[in-house]
């Protein structure tokens, strides 16, 4: 049996695996294969003849009726990835509903069809790429979680120390360059090896969380909260002049000291020394505030601890 070009032709574009139609310059359907149909509702017999828009309103009208007449212009190809777009029409797809897209992903291909080295038609090309992109936002939010846990402290989810002193840098160079007022705070538990000795590291760490939970419902959501290791803790406060600074640093205090934690029963009171400063001119980098805010840390605790003590020169 002898099969034309034609037919294989005809044939071939109707049991590819994805979305074929053609479109002359007013937007009308000259052509429409299975796929179209199938995942659409509409058979060629429907939709050959009639405005794209007819049957499907929601198209993104100045979108799309601008890549189709760049191809008339111009006479070339042209794309759009569905991390452009995600979609061009509104088709359910067959992946998992876990996946998070509500409707099929899909990449367009815009090609031109010549005759007479003049574009009469442009052919669209629609592939179902939604596990793909299933796949890769599965990925991108694997990488996130990963460099979200990379930044926090593992025991009290706060920033870490070296997202802190990265924060800092920031600032500090923020600050460097357009001036204005930048604080930091140094603080720690007072006499917390004892609570680890007298009730146990188990109590210790419950501690910590609890005093981290309290501090973070008192500092600004432009604030930077980390722990730099063992029961210090460090406070960024951009745009804050050192007197509002040592404010928040007695209201750290209160919110720590006022209620002891309770943990298995036992009522574990809890105080805190804080130290303060700020960015000054003289200030190289933000290393020397670092060292200044411990110097007040230690100066607070010097002086009978649970208090607060900004750095002076």
């Amino acid at each position: 049996m002898t099969v034309s070009v034609e037919s294989l032709s005809e044939l071939v574009v109707e049991r590819v695996g994805f979305g074929i139609f053609v479109v002359d310059r007013d937007m009308n359907v000259l052509m429409w294969n299975r796929f179209m149909q199938d995942h659409s509702g509409l058979s060629a017999q429907q939709v050959v003849g009639q405005s794209l828009y007819a049957h499907f309103p929601e198209l993104p009208r100045v979108w799309l009726a601008r890549k189709i007449e760049s191809v008339f212009q111009l006479g070339t190809f042209a794309f759009s990835s569905w991390e452009q777009r995600p979609y061009l029409f509104r088709f359910d797809h067959d992946r998992p509903i876990t996946g998070g897209v509500d409707f099929m992903q899909q990449d367009c291909t815009f090609m031109p069809l010549m005759r007479d080295r003049e574009v009469v038609a442009v052919c669209v090309t629609i592939s179902d790429v939604t596990h793909v992109s299933i796949v890769q936002r599965e990925r991108e939010e694997a990488v996130a979680k990963l460099q979200e846990y990379a930044d926090r402290d593992g025991l009290t989810g706060i920033a870490n120390r070296r997202f802190f002193e990265a924060r800092l840098r920031d600032e500090f160079t923020r600050w460097q360059r357009y001036g204005g007022d930048m604080s930091m705070l140094l603080f720690d538990l007072d006499y917390f090896k004892k609570i680890n000795d007298q009730f146990g590291h188990g109590v210790g760490d419950t501690v910590l969380r609890v005093m981290t939970q309290r501090v973070a419902e008192v500092v600004r959501a432009q604030d930077t909260f980390g722990r730099f290791g063992g029961e210090e803790f460090a406070l960024l406060l951009p745009c804050t002049p050192l007197a509002d600074a040592m404010r928040v640093a007695d209201k750290i205090r209160c919110v720590i000291a006022d209620t002891p934690v309770e943990v298995l029963g036992t009522s574990v009171p809890v105080t805190a020394s804080v130290g303060g400063a700020a960015a000054r001119e003289g200030v190289p980098t933000y290393d020397v505030l670092i060292n200044e805010a411990d110097a007040a840390l230690y100066s607070a605790k010097r002086q009978g601890r649970n208090r607060s003590v900004a750095f002076r020169r």
